[in-house]
């Protein structure tokens, strides 16, 4: 029986049912549950719901980056990024308001847009905050002499930093000689005459010409209620008035390179590099497509023809890589190739120039493309399954003129024949359209198709968008639900599992699974046996080649890091889908029982090892690491717990043999003492039984005991180590702690460390970096471990190395201050706030909850224990956190290290 409504009645029914609808926009267009809304004032909204995972990313992102920047004015797009976190009348202070809210935020600047993005546990309040502040920042930002004058120094920091790196030095010149006359040529943090001598009223007129409704794209993804979000963007940047200036169109476009370009740097410290560098099409243009496969088919490992032909075949480069970019004007790509150690630049100059253009000779195959195709649609589909992912991303395919190109480069990509990456192959690798260390003059020069803009809306004519993905349950990740839905046992040899079932996007499962190997006197000597045999398990197993073993990996959606941080510990980490989840487990399992362990892989992982060596021996962030390490040292040399020196290190790489590999294999790995997590959308009874099968019955030959990490009681020092040539500069300080994470003081401790230096409002912070400009980043850590009584404090900054006097300075008087006045209520309740945000935000993120899980099952422990801290958290008074930093943090007994080109 079908009973009439009244109108109103159906209305008030539809209300309670979908939510209470105030606002007035109307859908634009919809595609695969990502939907569009325009204000009247311009605004460009884009909400992609998902509330599988308790947690919001909310991103607005500005048509404005670089490329936008006229003569003298290279840089300011990445000014103005900082400097609208520096408030208005509204908001005094952002990061303050961030930090006690527990947001994962922050902002960047690229060539042609610039974005702010908040990522936080889902929160009607803080949404509906951030919604404000982002609508205030767009057009009352107090951009202020008084806040550049500050700025400015954090800002050449920041110069600094990216001057001391060899590979974004070189790159840059490669650009800047690609580009005649386009700002693609130019660094995005822009020049340092520009930056020093930039006119605050031109900054002002840049910020209020480009930071307008019409002008921006406003995104939240994760999850919400899509009415109420609505509601709220109707109310903040609803009533800001539409602009009435027209932006200027650009229209600089280079013409087509007519001949090879040399670059050459030079400049001290740093490992060889070579680059070959080629102008590409605009990221819309159908042929971009073809691009992204040929990056994977010419550098991905294993079987990318620049990685077999320079690094497995000659031993000329220790690693190559790509670097290009999908952006709205013709673009670029770049081929990389870092030099392995005693080998011929010259040769592999040579070399890389080679097979980058020799696809005439080879042409691309069917099972290149394949490959490449599939590798490349794995990780499409595993950043769409992320919604802090997906907002963040879309900033790109905006910036490149519509948002709906995200979907259609997939869908080209699909689309691929080899007949179209061929074509683009020979069209753009050529002689004439490179840029590379070395000239060579050509006679007839073959040059590429001139360069065009593309038309966005003809391009998205024929885009057919694919069906949205089905409304994944939401989940409570509370420390008690966890603990509710964690199935935790343990297989007769010892291997103890911990499996955690729950709805996720795109059916994501996320695994963990950690070995303990061996004790303090069987591994003795062995550390880098040890790293360099984690490193072999990506390398093949014995029924399957390195490649084979990769594309079975790439069939199973199978995504895996191997870590090893000391040689009695290994840990697994890997995500995969659903259907594959039994599949991933098999894989894993099979790597580490059966790797295929042969000499040429060695080989090639201890020229990376050696090469990654040398990168630090003259980087000050790995100098003062180093040396504060070595400085707490008490174990003799081939302890585990011994740091080494670089030159112990590299004597240790090259010392390594087949032989003590295959051994240590045989000798220590195994499940008997091993801890392994599941989390996400799986069949549990399944899991469990092919975990039992894979791996009941895996036991390790050598006995697991645990080593003791001491607590290491020596005077304080400070050391001045130079690094010349290098223009920034670097400070960490470790003090040893005699506790562990089950210390009476560990709540009041991590509150004191917050306010000290561990948030984006921490007394350090404020000073060095706000209040001073003296550091783009300085902090504070306390690291308390689960077992034994030995943690530590450590402070860092970087900085100019002229700066270093008052950066310590004002390390040492604000520590002081802390000592004798204490922190203020206010602080203590923004840190409680802050601390147990965050801490809800890590709950929510699967790969996270896994390795919480393997370590439980390790130490014994539930997520009954992460709620006791949130309670400890709550209950610490004033005098508890004050007595806490008074009673363990001492200035005086820290090694600190100062790292830099102190002349």
């Amino acid at each position: 029986m079908i009973r009439k409504l009244h109108p109103l009645s159906l209305a008030v029914g539809l209300a309670f049912a979908f939510g209470a609808q105030a606002h007035s926009l109307k859908p634009v267009n919809s595609v695969e549950g990502i939907t569009e809304y325009r204000l009247p004032n311009g605004l460009q909204v884009l909400l992609a719901p998902d509330a599988s995972k308790p947690t919001t990313t909310v991103n607005v992102t500005y048509r404005v980056g670089s490329k936008h920047e006229n003569y003298g004015e290279t840089g300011m797009a990445h000014l103005l990024e900082h400097l609208i976190f520096k408030g208005s009348p509204k908001h005094q202070d952002p990061w303050s308001d961030f930090t006690k809210r527990g947001f994962a935020a922050n902002g960047s600047t690229w060539f042609d847009r610039t974005n702010y993005f908040a990522a936080f546990a889902a929160n009607d309040a803080n949404l509906k905050w951030y919604l404000e502040w982002q609508a205030d920042a767009m057009v009352n930002s107090y951009i202020a002499r008084r806040h550049l004058d500050t700025e400015m120094t954090v800002v050449r920091n920041e110069m600094e930093m990216g001057e001391n790196d060899p590979g974004g030095v070189t790159t840059q010149r490669t650009l800047a000689s690609m580009y005649q006359w386009h700002n693609y040529g130019k660094d995005t943090i822009g020049a340092r005459a520009d930056v020093e001598n930039v006119d605050i009223g031109r900054l002002q007129a840049f910020y209020r010409n480009y930071y307008q409704p019409d002008n921006a794209t406003l995104i939240v993804a994760g999850k919400f209620d899509a009415n109420q979000v609505l509601d709220w963007v109707e109310q903040s940047f609803g009533k800001l008035p539409r602009p009435k200036r027209q932006l200027t169109k650009l229209y600089t476009i280079d013409p087509v390179q007519d001949g090879e370009h040399a670059v050459t740097v030079r400049r001290q410290g740093g490992t060889p590099m070579s680059l070959a560098a080629y102008h590409v099409t605009p990221g819309a243009h159908p042929d971009y497509a073809a691009i992204e496969v040929l990056n994977l088919i010419l550098t991905e490992a294993p079987g990318g023809r620049l990685h077999k032909r320079l690094v497995e075949e000659t031993k000329l480069a220790a690693s190559v890589g790509n670097f290009g970019l999908a952006l709205a004007e013709p673009g670029f790509t770049m081929m990389i190739a870092e030099l392995a150690p005693k080998a011929s630049q010259d040769e592999l100059n040579r070399e890389l120039i080679a097979v980058t253009e020799g696809f005439a000779e080879r042409p691309v195959t069917e099972e290149e493309l394949k490959r490449a195709q599939t590798r490349w649609l794995n990780r499409w589909e595993k950043l769409f399954t992320s919604p802090e992912q997906v907002g963040i991303t879309l900033s790109e395919t905006i910036a490149q003129g519509d948002w709906r190109l995200f979907f259609l480069l997939r869908d080209r990509i699909k689309a691929l024949t080899v007949a179209d990456v061929q074509r683009v192959a020979t069209e753009r690798f050529l002689p004439a359209n490179r840029t590379l260390s070395q000239y060579l003059p050509t006679d007839k020069p073959v040059r590429a198709p001139a360069p065009v803009f593309a038309d966005v809306a003809a391009e998205l004519k024929t885009f057919k968008p694919q069906a949205a993905a089905g409304v994944v349950a939401a989940f409570d990740a509370s420390p008690a639900n966890l603990d509710r839905s964690a199935q935790r046992s343990q297989l007769p040899n010892g291997l103890k599992l911990a499996l955690l079932p729950k709805p996720t996007r795109g059916e994501a499962v996320r695994g963990t699974l950690s070995l303990q190997l061996g004790d303090a006197k069987s591994l003795f000597g062995q550390q880098s046996v040890a790293d360099l045999t984690a490193a072999m398990l990506k390398m093949g197993t014995v029924s399957k080649t390195r490649e084979q073993l990769r594309d079975a990996l790439d069939a199973a959606k199978v995504e895996l890091q191997i870590g090893n941080p000391s040689a009695d510990r290994l840990t697994v980490s890997w995500s995969t889908k659903k259907e594959f989840a039994t599949q991933a487990l098999a894989l894993v399992a099979e790597m580490l029982k059966s790797p295929r362990l042969d000499a040429p892989a060695l080989e090639e992982l201890r020229a990376q090892a050696l090469t990654g060596i040398q990168a630090q021996k003259d980087n000050p962030e790995g100098i003062a690491q180093k040396a504060a390490g070595i400085a707490l040292n008490t174990e003799p040399r081939g302890d585990v717990r011994h740091v080494r020196s670089f030159d112990e290190e590299e004597a240790d790489v090259k010392a390594v043999t087949l032989e003590q590999v295959k051994a240590f294999h045989a000798a220590f790995y195994g499940a008997s003492q091993a801890q392994l997590a599941l989390v996400g959308d799986f069949d549990a009874a399944a899991a469990k039984a092919a975990i039992t099968a894979d791996l009941g019955g895996w036991s390790a030959k050598t006995a697991y005991q645990r080593i003791p990490r001491l607590h290491v009681d020596k005077p304080g020092q400070v050391q001045l180590l130079r690094t010349p040539d290098k223009q920034n500069a670097m400070m960490l300080g470790i003090q040893s702690l005699p506790l562990n994470d089950s210390t009476p003081d560990f709540a009041a401790l991590q509150l004191a460390n917050h306010i000290l230096g561990g948030g984006g409002n921490s007394r350090l912070w404020t000073r060095i970096r706000e209040k001073e400009g003296l550091s783009y980043g300085t902090g504070t850590g306390v690291n308390l471990g689960s077992e034994d009584p030995s943690g530590a404090w450590f402070v860092y900054a970087i900085f100019a190395p002229q700066n270093r006097e008052k950066v310590e300075t004002a390390l040492r008087e604000e520590v002081a201050r802390a000592l004798k006045d204490g922190f203020s209520a206010k602080e203590l309740d923004e840190a409680k706030q802050a601390l147990l945000n965050q801490r809800r935000l890590s709950l929510a993120q699967d790969g996270a909850v896994a390795g919480m899980l393997s370590g439980q099952q390790r130490l014994g422990r539930t997520f009954a224990r992460e709620q006791q801290l949130n309670d400890a958290l709550q209950k610490q008074s004033l005098e508890q956190v004050n007595e806490a930093l008074r009673k363990h943090f001492k200035l005086e007994a820290f090694q600190l290290v100062f790292a830099g080109d102190f002349k």
